[in-house]
């Protein structure tokens, strides 16, 4: 993964010689990041980049890059968030840093366990794999609550980086202090082999305490009208148990303690197998990247959290056709992304510029074969930031989307 995500930081091939690839649809505008730097994610007016042994913060949307600061290991970056303080988090396999000064220095974050000891990532089999642990694919992971930023992710891992535990983490100070608030079982068919993904029969990793077993976390969002956390996990049935699950989780901030529920568990072709949550107004929307056996349930689905286990109550919005499972929904417009292994188009996005009303499936073919993951709410000027990965996870391009008008 590494010399993808070098080669995209140093600048891309496609588009290279005639600059970043820029064009409009009926629906949006687009436009490629700049040759020369990576833009790992966006808040606000800042944004936060690397490229080969640097890390950038730019305060104006990413048109200058105001502050750098080495970072040897800049090109194995996997996750990165702003939070609205300022304070800037982000990791590389198993080591998560943060910059509480304006990425004028930085620091390692060490995470604590759910018994308050430290969190001690395991001795990877192969040390160019430690694991994805704290990689995710959505682009929100904080919200305001009761006045405080409270960030809560999910690892999405267990396909390239090498075999990891699958955890959801928070922080309640900005990223200082980051702990596990749940801690998913040990799978056996993703254990530490030394292999990108894992396998079987290697080294057991995750809670042993613990019967629910995932391959990773798909999202985790939050709903204010419930005071709770959604989280959704992937990705099939092995013999061992449901690896799709939805969990609902409350915090007592009070006494730093969670309260987790599994609420659903359901094999892969069914709808709640999926990501991109999102609440407006009180009601929950999700999208379903159903696969597996036919017949497949899937689409853009939105119902009253209570109603999540009642699909009668379910209105399917909108169905692609295809496997989707990363979504945004800001200022009435939803949009997501095709995965790309399963779609006829190149670079498939799926839009609603009215809430649902209308909807079109634009295909950014000047792209190549990509997946848009990892959808960042809009920067200062108004747009979007999205990862393309190659297959459906591998790093490779940055797309920022601006929306058009709805019509009429």
């Amino acid at each position: 993964m590494g010399g993808a995500v070098m080669a995209a930081a140093a600048g891309r091939a496609l588009g290279e010689a005639n600059g970043p690839i820029t064009g409009e649809n009926e629906y949006f505008w687009y436009r490629e990041q700049p040759a020369g730097k990576y833009i790992d994610c966006q808040r606000g007016k800042k944004a936060f980049s690397y490229a080969e042994g640097k890390i950038f913060l730019s305060n104006d949307n990413g048109h200058t890059w105001g502050r750098s600061l080495e970072f040897a290991d800049a090109t194995k970056i996997t996750f990165s968030h702003i939070l609205k303080n300022g304070n800037v988090v982000f990791a590389t396999g198993s080591k998560l840093y943060v910059s509480t000064d304006g990425l004028k220095s930085y620091r390692e974050v060490k995470v604590k366990g759910l018994d308050g000891s430290d969190y001690v990532p395991h001795t990877p089999v192969n040390a160019e794999l430690p694991g994805w642990y704290f990689h995710t694919l959505p682009g929100t992971v904080s919200w305001d609550i009761d006045g405080n930023e409270m960030m809560v992710w999910g690892n999405y891992c267990n396909v390239l980086g090498g075999a990891v535990p699958v955890n959801i983490y928070y922080s309640t100070d900005s990223g200082k202090t980051v702990k596990i608030a749940y801690s998913f079982g040990q799978n056996p068919f993703f254990t530490d082999t030394g292999k990108p993904g894992g396998g079987k029969d290697g080294k057991l990793l995750g809670d042993p305490n613990n019967k629910t077993i995932a391959r990773h976390v798909h999202c985790v969002a939050y709903n204010p009208a419930e005071r709770a956390f959604y989280a959704t996990t992937g990705d099939g049935t092995r013999g061992f148990g449901h690896e799709c699950h939805w969990l609902r989780g409350t915090y007592n901030a009070k006494s730093d303690k969670w309260a987790w529920d599994v609420i659903i568990s359901d094999v892969s072709n069914s709808r709640y197998k999926c990501g991109g949550i999102n609440f407006v107004d009180g009601k929950l929307y999700w999208i379903s990247d159903s696969n597996g056996p036919k017949p497949y349930d899937r689409g853009v689905f939105v119902c009253d959290p209570k109603d999540l286990k009642d699909k009668s109550k379910h209105t399917n919005l909108f169905n692609p056709g295809v496997e989707a499972a990363c979504m945004i929904i800001q200022d009435r417009t939803i949009i997501a992304a095709h995965c790309a292994p399963a779609t006829p188009l190149n670079t498939g996005f799926i839009i609603s510029n009215d809430m649902g009303k209308t909807w079109a499936q634009p295909d950014l073919k000047e792209f190549g074969k990509r997946s848009g993951t990892r959808f960042h709410e809009k920067n200062g000027e108004g747009w979007f930031r999205v990862d393309l990965r190659s297959g459906w996870i591998k790093q490779e391009q940055v797309v920022f989307i601006k929306p058009k008008p709805a019509k009429g």
